[in-house]
């Protein structure tokens, strides 16, 4: 079983840094280095690394921005690998995978019991596992077994 995570509007507060709109319409990757984020990481970390040693997996599936050209895309999974790097760090993830903005994230889930965090619904609905919002991560991860 993989256990997935968005990053914008579920871990990472992509839409909380002023003008985040207008950057990305800039080509800007200013407020995906600047996204505050959005759960206690350490937290996150501590439970996640658990949850490993048990014998899950954990990924990220992110999208890059809506209409970014080649070279902004890159930018931007460059800037979204870096994040990651910094806030959650400790944690070993056993995929990362940016993809251009829309592709379906259920193209990625590798069985029915994958586990999907997403604040989008359309891309929750889709999920062949289970998928939730992201107001119930810590609940969520902590009941696994």
């Amino acid at each position: 079983m993989k256990i997935w995570f968005d990053m914008d509007g579920t871990i990472a507060d992509l839409y909380g840094v002023d003008g985040w709109l207008e950057y990305l319409v800039a080509e800007s990757v200013k407020p995906y280095k600047e996204a505050k984020v959005l759960l206690d990481m350490q937290v996150l970390a501590r439970i996640l690394n658990g949850l490993k040693r048990k014998g899950y997996e954990v990924g990220i599936i992110s999208w890059t921005a809506k209409h970014g050209s080649d070279e902004y895309n890159k930018a931007v999974t460059e800037a979204k690998q870096k994040w990651l790097a910094k806030h959650l760090g400790s944690v070993r993830f056993d995929s990362v995978v940016i993809v251009p903005y829309g592709t379906k994230k259920s193209d990625f889930a590798e069985s029915i019991d994958d586990i999907l965090f997403d604040d989008e619904e359309q891309n929750r609905i889709g999920w062949s596992g289970t998928a939730y919002d992201v107001d119930s991560i810590i609940e969520v991860l902590k009941s696994l077994k």
